[in-house]
């Protein structure tokens, strides 16, 4: 299995026309959705291996959107299993070193995880050898894990909490990701909303600043649920 990278995912390229970067410049690593999300709970969601037929956790009140957009593109759910199935059961040095190898040249921004999440201490620390071997590269994504936002890392890596998991008890001040219905329920928390019509890629600024916020709900949802 080799490791495939996406380049083609529209807030990515929205973020590298922002920066004035190429659009393979700014590219993302996925794995598959719910399966590698141990700590999701509100937003768990699964897309079959091979069917693609979505199922949600059990706790789950609104639909992963990863998941859905693996449900509905056999190339992308494909593309995440590889990467898994390519690191899996390896230790921090041997998955650092796959990685690192398979990162495209002329790389600037890597978004870990538009799919998936860090499923155990190893693949973690793997990201964190990766980060410090290419300072010249941003490392960024989200993540229901609340250890690894507060962990020590190099200063290109960062990470925010994805509120909605099983860890949200524990917070404390950590910079979050809130799902929200709605702007207006966005404001009353005080929270700024990330991702608008006109700056879909924004949630990179408020990342790379440490900062809280808010993202509106969106894609298909399961029936009869809460949002």
């Amino acid at each position: 299995m080799s490791i495939r990278w996406s380049t083609e995912n529209k807030k990515l390229v929205e973020l590298s026309r922002k920066l004035g970067l190429k659009h393979n410049q700014v590219i993302s690593f996925d794995l598959p959705a719910g399966y590698t999300c141990p700590a999701a709970s509100l937003c768990q969601s699964f897309a079959h291996r091979e069917t693609g037929r979505i199922r949600d956790g059990k706790d789950a009140e609104f639909r992963c959107y990863a998941a859905s957009v693996e449900s509905a593109f056999t190339n992308s759910r494909k593309a995440h299993w590889s990467n898994f199935e390519a690191i899996k059961g390896k230790t921090s040095k041997e998955i650092a070193r796959i990685i690192s190898e398979s990162l495209p040249k002329n790389t600037k921004i890597v978004r870990i995880h538009s799919s998936g999440d860090f499923f155990n201490k190893t693949y973690f620390n793997a990201w964190v050898m990766v980060a410090k071997q290419n300072p010249q590269i941003i490392f960024y994504g989200y993540t229901k894990i609340l250890d690894y936002v507060k962990a020590e890392k190099p200063s290109n890596f960062k990470l925010v909490y994805s509120y909605g998991g099983k860890q949200d008890s524990l917070r404390n001040d950590e910079p979050t990701c809130f799902v929200v219905k709605s702007e207006s329920d966005a404001k009353r928390l005080g929270l700024p909303v990330a991702c608008p019509k006109d700056d879909s890629a924004n949630d990179y600024d408020y990342i790379m600043q440490g900062v809280s916020f808010a993202l509106v709900i969106h894609g298909t949802q399961p029936a009869k649920r809460k949002s």
